[in-house]
């Protein structure tokens, strides 16, 4: 995404609760600035939907921390992934990268909950900065999502990838 982060800089674009709220379908970041802080993604009650800790902050070109979904019933019990961003300049602008890894292989179908999310989440961002407006998307969980998930974690396939 290639976009004119303004009066705002890319990390706190990134990581300020209020801003983030405004593109990220309500829910809000709370991190610690800071590598070894913590991260959560917050719903709008203040609950947690997901947890993890800050890998690397080195504001003003990369952020990188882990994920764990915690608000979902059983999504804990997939192992964490890495999500990391980076920011580079782009002319005028900047352009955000955000990559997602992870330690075991995961089936197309329950990758495709983070497929179709990204690209919304990171429109809106862009939008907000480019108009001043967020956009309004509708998401949802892609078609079988759910019970690929469902069946991911009864399995447990990233122990046998584990244990070789």
């Amino acid at each position: 995404m290639d976009s004119g982060f303004g009066p705002i800089g890319a990390p706190q674009a990134l990581t300020d609760p209020a801003f983030t709220r405004q593109y990220f379908g309500n829910f809000s970041v709370d991190v610690e600035p800071r590598t070894g802080g913590a991260f959560f993604l917050r719903y709008p009650d203040g609950r947690v939907h997901i947890s993890g800790k800050v890998v690397d902050f080195s504001p003003p070109r990369r952020f990188a921390c882990t994920w764990l979904v915690e608000g979902v019933e059983n999504f804990g019990e997939l192992p964490e992934c890495l999500v990391t961003y980076q920011i580079e300049p782009a002319g005028g602008a900047a352009r955000l990268t955000m990559t997602e890894a992870h330690s075991w292989e995961i089936p197309p179908a329950v990758l495709a909950g983070g497929q179709s999310g990204r690209p919304a989440i990171l429109s809106g961002l862009k939008s907000l900065l480019e108009t001043g407006k967020p956009l309004t998307v509708a998401m949802a969980p892609p078609e079988g999502f759910m019970e690929a998930v469902r069946r991911v974690i009864a399995d447990k396939p990233w122990l046998r990838e584990w244990r070789g």
